[in-house]
């Protein structure tokens, strides 16, 4: 048997930072569908909420680490230097990501996790039995969500141009 590269443990690496990247980046793309069910289902949205910061903390941060580390012990197996510019750019926007994802988003996610820690208001006392629930979120948990659904998007798309970077390899 034959591989495209005949350095074994440069190809176990490879994929266990190809299988990172997907294990810790592919449930992001999840949650927005997880907040829109949470938001048509407002009784649900604190679990919406709590159910994607566990992610986030438990899957996403250590396997995300786990990526940065396998691409440095890639970089030395392969004898790549760092100062290519594909390379360096990916390093870049993968530092600037985890910084932004730990000093921005996730902040933003605990203040929004304690805004959602009880249940939404019932319905008002006159209110008509089987009365739909005032539409919309309170204006400080939407400004909340607002915030989380822009930060979601920044990452998004620090993962799709790192993505791009790693598969294109652009040079000048």
């Amino acid at each position: 048997m034959q591989f495209a590269n005949p350095n074994i443990l440069f190809l176990v690496v490879l994929f266990l930072h190809i299988g990172g990247a997907v294990v810790a980046f592919g449930p992001t793309f999840a949650f927005p569908l997880i907040g829109a069910a949470g938001g048509r289902e407002p009784q649900h949205a604190g679990f919406a909420v709590r159910a994607t910061q566990l992610i986030s903390t438990r899957l996403v941060g250590p396997v995300a680490l786990w990526v940065g580390a396998t691409g440095v012990l890639l970089i030395v197996l392969s004898g790549r230097s760092p100062g290519e510019l594909w390379l360096s750019v990916s390093i870049l926007l993968y530092v600037l990501a985890l910084a932004f994802s730990l000093l921005v988003a996730a902040p933003n996610t605990a203040k929004l996790v304690e805004a959602t820690n009880t249940p939404p208001p019932a319905p008002p006392a006159g209110a008509a039995p089987g009365a739909p629930p005032p539409s919309g979120p309170p204006p400080h948990i939407a400004a909340l969500v607002a915030k989380a659904q822009r930060n979601g998007m920044i990452l998004g798309l620090f993962v799709i141009v790192i993505l791009a970077l790693m598969v294109l390899k652009p040079t000048l």
